[in-house]
């Protein structure tokens, strides 16, 4: 298997595996109790904590894990809006987040709140004006902006830093999914100068069912959850000691390798789509070309369903995807292609290429062959 749909989900690295396997057999405690199993937990789990604020650039007390990016956005934007309902209303996002973001923007919405989706142009980039009329509208009203750093079916980048220094002119605080950046690019949350930031580890070789959010310190969250103090009360729960170590790993890791992986990546990204289009009549590439993740190439074949040019990859050994895997099945084609306006053929022929810290060149290769 070639495997090249690394946005949806990474293997774990060995050294992640390895690095969890005594917490399943052996440092099984609590990290809630007391005794010599459970404070050995604990002092997994901080180190783990430190390895991961280490990455996004803060302090070990700014990190609360939760069981992925799902969660991590929903605690965002839900626990910012119901603690902040009293100061305002309004919540700003765009048309092309995740389906995490803009489901629980439209679940808010709902309970009373006020949500504007910005529009973004055909490259996927916000429109930054549109921003700037909504935080003018609305003035102290907006609460909450929540754009995402890297979109994970283009990779095209969104201006973070402009973005939160607009918003925080106007007192509101800042979200960002970094679910798809992060473990592939420099994501520290102090210089994008946002609030909040998701994260995850099964898209950066650690494991699934473990990510976190950033919380910058002196804010508070109405917990989405009930039951417990665990994680300064924010999410309670026994901890996913496991899962958190082995996201800490990832991060470590990440963080030793950045560089490496990032001019690797956005060689062989280049190897694959500019052989594509030096072979291939009518390609497009969809997205920003200049500002976006190091591994990613959107591509659509014009005349030819994405769908059956994916099954027929597949047949043949290659995993690619049509977008996101958290909308397979949908058969109302991709959320973000469809705000990008682009034509209705650049829509049936999108293939979405992402690779991962292990493709080689020689798997490249194979694959412009077929």
């Amino acid at each position: 298997m070639i495997y090249l749909d690394n946005n949806a989900t990474t293997a774990v690295d060995p050294r992640v595996f390895e690095a969890m396997k005594p917490f399943f057999l052996s440092d099984y405690g609590n990290a809630s109790s007391i005794h010599a199993l459970g404070r050995s937990a604990r002092t997994a789990l901080e180190e783990a904590r430190a390895h991961v604020a280490r990455l996004v650039g803060v302090r070990s007390g700014e990190i609360i894990f939760t069981s992925g990016g799902t969660e991590s956005d929903n605690l965002a934007l839900r626990g910012a809006a119901w603690q902040r309902r009293g100061q305002g209303r309004h919540i700003i996002t765009s048309r092309t987040e995740h389906p995490a973001v803009l489901e629980a923007c439209r679940q808010l919405q709902e309970e009373g709140f006020s949500v504007t989706f910005l529009p973004v142009d055909s490259s996927g980039l916000v429109d930054i004006e549109a921003l700037d009329q909504d935080l003018q509208e609305y003035g102290d009203d907006t609460i909450l902006v929540s754009i995402m750093y890297a979109n994970n079916e283009t990779g095209t980048l969104q201006p973070i830093e402009d973005i939160a220094r607009k918003a925080h002119e106007h007192g509101a605080w800042v979200h960002s999914d970094a679910v798809q950046a992060m473990g592939k690019i420099a994501v520290k949350a102090p210089q994008l100068g946002v609030d909040l930031l998701s994260l995850t580890g099964h898209k950066f070789h650690g494991p699934k069912g473990c990510g976190a959010l950033y919380v910058r310190s002196g804010l508070k969250l109405k917990p989405q959850m009930v039951g417990g103090s665990h994680e300064k009360g924010f999410r309670p729960g026994t901890e996913n000691v496991s899962g958190a170590v082995g996201l800490g790993e990832a991060c470590r890791l990440a963080e030793l390798e950045l560089d490496e992986r990032q001019s690797r990546m956005s060689d062989l990204r280049d190897q694959l789509e500019e052989g594509v289009l030096a072979s291939i009549a009518d390609v497009a590439v969809n997205g920003s070309r200049e500002e976006r993740l190091p591994q990613t190439a959107n591509l659509s074949f014009l005349g030819v369903e994405g769908e059956s040019l994916l099954m027929a990859l597949d047949l043949e050994g290659v995993a690619v995807s049509t977008g996101a895997a958290c909308a397979a099945g949908s058969h109302s084609g991709s959320h973000v292609l469809r705000e990008m306006r682009l034509d209705k053929s650049v829509l049936q022929g999108a293939i979405r290429f992402s690779l991962g810290s292990e493709t080689t060149r020689e798997e490249i290769d194979q694959v412009l062959e077929l």
